[in-house]
């Protein structure tokens, strides 16, 4: 079966395509204040005996199938007057892109399926507009489902731990110690104090082989600390206990045994998938249009404040913290921090990752006004526990989603009004 036939089905059945002018057409459903045509239904049954004499498949009686379209056309409609009741709406850029992709998919040109369309005696305007509404009907099924959705860090936290020791099986960790021993003549508190101490100093960037041949009484302290490759069934309890989904270079502790207080370095890792991330920091000014301020005066503004300061007259950070109208950031110099540029609206992330870092940006607008941009810096971070995390995120609003998304369309489909006006048609 063709793929693009398997989408416009659903459109069909969404929407009604009407396959050809009829001169009398009758309301067969009344859905709330919108109605289901005759036409619909026949089209959307015939699409479906088509398709399925193409496959080889064979179909319920008439009346079973007739039953089945006008129920999913029924629930496609509901969606639909979901997506103009919150404002969904598809403009012609986000249309041409999808319906690029069904051609694609079905390895054709965009030319290509609008012939295939016509050749079924289909309108290739129809078509696309069927598209849009089911592209509106799927975004409003998706942002009213996403509510309902609620899912607790400590769920995330458990299912990352489960993930994490799956991977865990094979993985190696390069690992540092250095052991604090309690003493008769030091309290525990000071021994505490002392280990605080000296993981603020590794975190900050202390150098731990030296730190340990300093402060270890551990047993690998003339090793500078190093115990060397180890899988966690190979550690001490532990060490194996404090390891998570900790990354290459964490500091971890201290943490308290019979003995003493030990901290841990996390030196390197193999056969374990890291992920590295860009982080961006950029600072900005935001000037919001209002009904005395124009979308051309913002634009000016801005445009005037990037001449001062390429000519000296300002600062960046003088001008945000006068001028921006993004309070968070203007309190600090305009600075937004690293941020991943996913982060932002799609505008702010282009200019994000483009702009050379120093440079600073044409006026540009988003949905929150006009901006202009400066690049600070780029780093790469290691964000693999953040990715474990994110997997297991993505696994339980996957389930859930699928779970109140059928729950959703059931309560839709009982608080709706639905009255079947023409039910005698077994075509």
């Amino acid at each position: 079966m063709k793929i693009w036939k398997s989408i416009l089905f659903t459109t069909l059945l969404s929407c009604g395509a009407v396959a050809a002018p009829v001169e009398i057409d009758k309301v067969a459903v009344i859905v709330n204040d919108g109605v289901i045509l005759q036409s619909d239904i026949e089209t959307a049954m015939k699409t479906l005996q088509a398709n399925a004499r193409q496959s080889g498949k064979s179909l319920p009686s008439a009346s079973v199938l007739k039953e089945q379209v006008v129920e999913k056309l029924i629930i496609d409609t509901l969606q639909g007057q979901e997506a103009d009741r919150i404002g969904v709406r598809i403009d012609d850029n986000r249309l041409n892109q999808a319906i690029a992709e069904i051609a694609r998919n079905n390895e054709q040109s965009v030319e290509q399926l609008a012939a295939s369309v016509e050749s079924e005696g289909l309108s290739y305007p129809e078509f696309r507009e069927q598209i849009r509404k089911e592209i509106a009907a799927s975004e409003a099924r998706n942002a009213l489902v996403r509510r309902r959705i609620n899912i607790l860090p400590a769920e995330v936290d458990s299912l990352a731990e489960q993930l994490s020791q799956e991977t865990n099986a094979t993985v190696q960790y390069k690992i540092g110690h250095i052991q604090l021993r309690f003493s008769d003549d030091k309290e525990k508190s000071a021994v505490e104090a002392e280990a605080k101490a000296l993981a603020k100093k590794l975190n900050e960037g202390a150098d731990f082989t030296e730190m340990a041949y300093t402060y270890s009484k551990g047993p690998k302290a003339l090793q500078g600390g190093d115990w060397g490759w180890m899988r966690k069934e190979e550690m001490p309890t532990i060490f194996a206990d404090q390891i998570k989904m900790q990354n290459k270079g964490s500091i971890i502790g201290p943490f308290r045994s019979g003995v003493g207080f030990h901290i841990l370095k996390i030196e390197d890792v193999k056969g374990l998938e890291t992920v590295a991330v860009t982080e961006v920091n950029a600072r900005h000014i935001l000037i919001k249009p209002t009904v005395i301020l124009s979308d051309e005066g913002a634009k000016k503004q801005l445009n005037e404040f990037v001449r001062r300061i390429k000519a000296g007259e300002a600062t960046f950070a003088q001008l945000a913290t006068q001028y921006s109208q993004d309070p968070g950031s203007a309190a600090q110099d305009g600075e937004l921090g690293y941020q991943t540029p996913d982060l932002y609206v799609p505008e702010f992330k282009h200019q994000v990752e483009t702009l050379p870092v120093g440079s600073i940006s044409e006026p540009f607008k988003t949905v929150h006004g006009w901006h202009i941009v400066e690049v600070l810096d780029r780093r790469q971070v290691d964000r693999t526990d953040s990715a474990m995390k994110n997997k297991a995120y993505r696994i339980l609003f996957n389930r859930k989603f699928n779970e109140e998304a059928g729950a959703w369309m059931q309560e839709l489909r009982a608080s709706a009004f639905v009255e079947i006006v023409d039910d005698n048609n077994d075509n």
